[in-house]
């Protein structure tokens, strides 16, 4: 017992010696930045200069001290460092898969009356070439898709526009992405110029739920004095919150990835509950109305291979019947398994033959190789651990309780 109350007397101690945690200016907007200048006295005839020299910095070169900052004054370098920090979302743990997918949990840092810092789970993965990096929008999520995992997990809050873009920094800085900076001597890094060609807001969260976060977050990753990635590189995708799908081809114009999964409205009402509110057919509608859309711009419609539920040649031959008349891309996604659920993935040869049903109609339809699957990275397995972090804290908790 004694030895207990000295631990926590112990933790509250260097809880109250920590020093306080400064506010990031990584993942800012260029308003945002120069409304954290003006508070710390930068003039307002500098203010252009000052916020192009920190955006230059922070996006171009990926710098994560300000005394690297060398066009920078000494003086507002030394202002910067006491109010603010260039800091990332803390790295709770990395695992790297055995096929070079990297997947992060990320900690962010606490807001407003939050009891617990939050946590989030970022992707990337590498193909020869290319690298994908998968973001997360929120923190939890209240879609409840049945056959995903992150939809058991509930939704925490929206994350921050600069949360969003932080999830790009960091997985820069970790498979060096940034100029002049090595990539880690696994071999798992793809050989090309840059690490990360594709973002795919495919993480946690429904992105149409928070959309002005995210939109301003791709201007941001897109902003070409920046990270530069161009928008056709960009891909959200929604589970069919139609009355924003329009408003965000206009607002950020990404190329855009709609959670199928079904042809009857019965059956995705099940897979995707969202559906009794917008059904196939309104989906569908604001798809065709999506601006830009053309066979350069295609939609892709994601459809995951459930056995015995989605597999069967009719429905192959609806899902085809269904997307006439819109440019499409069709991705069939095996189904990643994740424990306590009730489905499984279709057989290889079921899910080859419904591949080829649409092939023969004109649609692409890849199917999608199982990435990640050893570190649950894979296509709806994220799910951040903090529920079974807090179920574990307070398990011991209790233990300990009782042994007092």
């Amino acid at each position: 017992m004694v030895a207990l109350l000295d631990t926590i007397s112990d933790a509250i101690t260097a809880r109250d010696m920590a020093p306080p945690v400064l506010p990031s200016l990584a993942g800012l907007d260029r308003e945002t930045l120069g409304e954290r200048l003006a508070a710390v006295g930068v003039p307002e005839r500098q203010m252009r200069m000052r916020v192009n020299q920190l955006w230059s910095w922070i996006y171009v070169r990926g710098v994560t001290t300000f005394d690297d900052m060398t066009d920078v004054s000494k003086v507002l370098r030394a202002t910067l460092k006491d109010a603010y920090s260039l800091a990332r979302p803390e790295i709770v743990s990395e695992q790297i898969s055995v096929d070079g997918t990297r997947k992060w949990l990320l900690r962010l840092p606490k807001r407003g009356h939050e009891a617990a810092a939050p946590e989030i789970e970022t992707v990337y993965i590498p193909e020869p070439g290319r690298g994908t990096l998968c973001i997360s929008s929120q923190v939890g999520c209240t879609l409840n898709c049945s056959f995903c995992h992150t939809g058991t997990q509930r939704l925490v809050r929206n994350l921050e526009a600069e949360e969003i873009v932080a999830q790009v920094l960091l997985a820069r800085d970790r498979v060096g992405d940034w100029p002049d900076m090595d990539s880690p001597d696994d071999g798992l890094i793809p050989n090309s110029k840059r690490k990360i060609t594709n973002v795919v807001l495919m993480g946690m969260g429904e992105p149409l739920y928070n959309f002005d976060n995210v939109a301003r977050a791709m201007a941001v990753v897109s902003d070409s004095d920046g990270i530069s990635l161009s928008k056709r590189r960009i891909t959200l995708s929604t589970s069919g919150i139609v009355p924003e799908i329009e408003r965000w081809g206009e607002t950020a114009g990404t190329m855009l990835a709609i959670s199928l999964h079904a042809v009857r409205d019965e059956l995705r009402d099940e897979l995707v509950p969202i559906n009794k509110r917008w059904p196939i057919k309104e989906l569908l509608a604001a798809c065709k109305a999506y601006p830009g859309l053309s066979n350069a711009r295609r939609i892709t419609f994601e459809y995951v291979m459930l056995k015995g539920v989605n597999d069967q040649p009719a429905d192959a031959k609806a899902l085809v019947r269904l997307l006439a008349g819109i440019p499409a891309k069709i991705n069939l996604i095996p189904f990643n398994p994740w424990p306590g659920t009730r489905y499984e993935c279709s057989e290889w040869e079921q899910i080859e033959n419904f591949a080829e049903i649409v092939n023969r109609a004109g649609y692409a339809s890849p199917v999608r190789t199982p990435r990640g699957r050893d570190i649950f990275a894979a296509c709806g397995q994220l799910k951040s651990a903090s529920e079974k972090l807090s179920a574990r804290a307070r398990a011991v908790a209790e233990t300990d309780a009782d042994t007092v």
